[in-house]
């Protein structure tokens, strides 16, 4: 995967407890594990972002044992539920939680960098395809033992795109915002490691006065967020700070409001740095789509084209490619990134490519008159309401641009759609607001309450967990 001697007197590895670790020392411990694990199989991960979660996932794809990402938060029967299905050889875990009941019994293999290998002792192994690489949940945080997998080609083809397309080299210092078991997180991650470039690694939020003094002190050159994350520098008056250091900023896993977008294009623009809003999903890797930062303003709201190798297509509800500027239809992506299909069962893990790098994206698009995508919504995030067709995500948007302070998430069932807001104050001037913009009765739909919007680790809307709430109604 990596060529770590490359690099070997680079520094690959920064962390926030002064911890620093050589594209050597990688080297290193690649073959101090490669001699105590000394066939191919699965192991789990329980991740957090730290030096040991970091360098036990490039150990493992190099000398080709599967990784199978999780939050090191997961809940315990959840977490055994994985297990008892997947039976992994082994488990990576932080030292620390050696001694827990779950784990106490199982035989220590190795310890490094805070992090120990377990053998589980599983009478099962299942066999794995050969070009299997990792397993990734499509979310970073649920417990559902549906994983997507990704082979060894999936993810070098996507770094290298990433690469690419961001012009990275070794003087990059990219900090971490997002969590490691992400797709998005990860191929921050991916990318950088092959042009042995510094990471800089966190577990402190945006909110911490600890991860500011840490981009300070290290000189972090990049970063990347989900539309929450922007949501959050916005409050914390990001545009206002002195980080000279600072060259990219990059924006992932879903679409920012229109404002939003313009607001960190036009800061990037103004201050010498880089805005790039790219599109994807852990299906395709990581990545499918990116505007260059020189059309963020220009092309505010788009997602930008396909990244280098890929490319993208619409098509109507029968299949047909649309050729049509404006007008919308599923996106359709192919390219050697997309990943070879789910797992759900150890069986599955023998499964080779699914998918022949074509990837249903389930997002309706557009395209306009110079071929830059537009994302207006899931394929799945529609309802009718009284014949109507109305985009879900539409309606948050809409509302978010409107009430700035204001975090909300559309859904509901054909002929009612429940908008859930944590403002009680707002909800009349909300609800006057959406039935005049999309022309609705206000009969059709409701604004409810919530203390909190549900969200995973990743900063993504959980609207399952929204469903509870219709049947109080």
């Amino acid at each position: 995967m990596w060529d770590l001697q490359k690099y070997e007197d680079q520094t690959a590895i920064i962390d926030d407890q002064g911890t620093q670790v050589t594209y050597r020392e990688l080297l290193d411990m690649q073959q101090r594990m490669k001699k105590k694990v000394t066939k191919r199989a699965l192991v789990v991960s329980l991740c957090r972002n730290s030096v040991g979660a970091v360098t036990g996932y490039i150990a493992f794809l190099n000398i080709r044992l599967v990784p199978m990402l999780l939050n090191a938060q997961l809940e315990h029967g959840l977490l055994a539920n994985i297990l008892a299905i997947y039976q992994p050889a082994y488990l990576w875990i932080p030292s620390e939680r050696v001694s827990e009941d779950m784990f106490s019994s199982l035989e220590i293999v190795c310890s490094e960098y805070d992090y120990t290998l377990l053998k589980t002792g599983y009478e099962t192994e299942y066999p794995l395809y050969e070009n299997l690489g990792l397993l990734l949940t499509t979310s970073g945080s649920t417990g559902s033992p549906k994983f997507v997998r990704q082979s060894y080609a999936n993810i070098l083809s996507n770094a290298r795109s990433i690469v690419s397309y961001l012009e990275l080299d070794q003087t990059e210092r990219p900090i971490t915002t997002l969590p490691m078991n992400y797709t998005y997180g990860l191929s921050i991650i991916n990318s950088h490691l092959l042009v042995g470039a510094t990471l800089l690694v966190t577990d402190k939020s945006l909110m911490q006065k600890e991860f500011w003094t840490f981009f300070k002190e290290q000189n972090a050159t990049s970063f990347g967020g989900v539309p929450y994350t922007y949501e959050i520098l916005d409050k914390l008056r990001f545009t206002r700070m002195e980080l000279p250091s600072l060259r990219t900023m990059t924006q992932a896993g879903g679409k920012l409001t229109t404002g939003l977008h313009a607001k960190f294009a036009e800061y990037a623009a103004e201050n010498g740095k880089r805005f790039v809003v790219m599109y994807g999903q852990c299906e395709a890797t990581a990545r499918m789509g990116y505007l260059p930062a020189e059309k963020a303003v220009e092309k505010c709201g788009s997602m930008g084209i396909a990244i280098p190798g890929g490319s993208f297509t619409l098509i109507d509800v029968d299949g047909s490619p649309i050729q049509e500027a404006y007008k919308t239809g599923e996106l359709v992506y192919e390219g050697d990134n997309v990943t070879l299909g789910y797992a759900e069962c150890g069986d599955d893990l023998l499964l080779g490519d699914e998918r022949n790098g074509i990837l249903h994206t389930g997002d309706m698009a557009q395209y306009d008159e110079d071929s830059y995508f537009y994302i207006v919504g899931r394929k799945k995030r529609f309802l009718k309401i009284y014949g109507n067709r109305v985009n879900l995500d539409e309606v948050d948007r809409l509302i978010k641009g409107a009430f700035d302070e204001i975090d909300c998430a559309s859904a509901g069932v054909d002929d009612h759609l429940y908008i859930f807001l944590t403002e009680e104050s707002k909800a009349k001037d909300i609800k006057n607001f959406v039935a005049e913009k999309t022309r609705l009765n206000p009969a059709a739909f409701q604004t409810i309450t919530i203390d909190q919007i549900p969200k995973n680790d990743a900063g993504k809307t959980l609207y399952r967990e929204l469903e509870k709430y219709y049947k109080e109604l």
